[in-house]
């Protein structure tokens, strides 16, 4: 098959889960005998035409001049070029910015879109913005020949919200096997007795609640923030809550320093509520992190009984103040792993999607 991959800034990974997703997948299926394209933002640091057997198009993005926006013309610009490439099958990850343009998509290609999560439900956007992601999301639906959910919460979704089926393909992971705990050094830490958080400063991601139930435990465990807090959100965060025991480092996208910090942390805090399987929970399970992850139904969907669960902050306040050792959870640890092994390995995700773009080009051949 020919592939386009539209929706992410580019490979390598310097952004976010898709741009993950792809960076994996893509190799993978070149490996496997297909000719594969990811669109890639002008922006992106990356300058070669290839990586890793994947072709790389550079489409003109200009978010950096007018902010969100630009994503609409990006996604407009990839979209444009696509329709010249011939390609059998473009899969789209994500419809935020693609949606507005689904009839520019081209009519020859077959249009498989990995719907993401309720991006609607998200308390970051206005009441405007929010009723303009419920209408791209039922444009993306409309105008695709094949759907992905990335959870059973979203493939269930789907098929009550319209009646549509859609093939479950998570994100995968890769197990980790080579811990070093001189990776600590430089954040004068020591092997589990930290506490370790990695998300994107926004308010569905719980930050604050964990933030405050650290705070009132009795914990001498410093709590390890990882993300880019320099929005609103997050700078207010920093300023209310960085203190000794706090300690906000910005963003990090180095997967084996990531990788040893959830390794060698006591507890992993995932706080995500918005959304379907996300890349990060995958990873720590990965890493032999012992995880406490806000109750809900993406969460649980992957983790089942293998974690702890909080909705507010005194149950984090609670948790803490038990001074559990992380060795008393090994069989956690050990299932989750296991998880990986079977359900998330990046070979299997690729087995998926492989079969599905596959299915998706012959039903509409006929």
């Amino acid at each position: 098959m020919k592939i386009g991959i539209l929706g992410t800034r580019g490979i390598p990974n310097q952004h976010g889960g898709f741009e993950q997703f792809a960076e994996f997948v893509a190799p993978a299926l070149v490996e496997r005998g297909h000719e594969v394209a990811v669109y890639t933002s002008s922006l992106h640091s990356f300058e070669g035409e290839s990586w890793q057997g994947v072709h790389l198009i550079k489409a003109k993005d200009i978010e950096d001049k007018i902010g969100t926006a630009g994503q609409f013309f990006y996604d407009l610009n990839c979209i444009l070029d696509a329709r010249k490439r011939k390609f059998d099958v473009i899969l789209q990850l994500g419809y935020t910015s693609s949606s507005i343009w689904r009839r520019l998509l081209p009519k020859d290609a077959v249009i498989v879109t990995n719907m993401d999560g309720l991006e609607w439900k998200r308390s970051k956007y206005s009441q405007t913005v929010q009723s303009f992601l419920k209408r791209a999301e039922k444009w993306a639906v409309a105008g695709s020949d094949m759907l992905i959910a990335d959870s059973k919460g979203i493939q269930a979704y789907l098929a009550d919200k319209y009646q549509k089926e859609s093939k479950f393909i998570a994100y995968g992971a890769t197990l980790f096997t080579d811990p070093d705990p001189g990776v600590l050094a430089p954040y004068d830490l020591h092997e589990y007795a930290y506490n370790l958080l990695i998300a994107r400063m926004e308010p569905e991601n719980n930050i604050e609640p964990i933030l405050k139930g650290h705070k009132d435990s009795a914990t001498d465990e410093k709590l390890i923030l990882i993300g880019n807090y320099k929005n609103n959100f997050g700078s207010y965060l920093k300023n209310k809550y960085e203190d000794q025991r706090t300690l906000f480092i910005g963003p990090l996208y180095d997967l084996p320093v990531l990788n040893n910090l959830r390794y060698f942390s006591h507890v992993y805090f995932h706080g995500h509520s918005v959304g379907g399987t996300n890349p990060s929970l995958l990873e720590a399970m990965a890493s032999n992190a012992l995880i406490v992850a806000h109750d809900n139904i993406f969460n649980r969907s992957v983790l089942d009984e293998d974690a702890f669960y909080f909705t507010h902050p005194a149950e984090i306040t609670a948790l803490l103040n038990k001074r559990s050792p992380k060795s008393e959870f090994r069989h956690f640890l050990e299932n989750n792993r296991w998880k990986i092994a079977n359900n998330y390995s990046w070979e299997y995700i690729t087995d998926l999607l492989e079969k599905c773009l596959g299915e998706a080009l012959t039903h509409s051949r006929g």
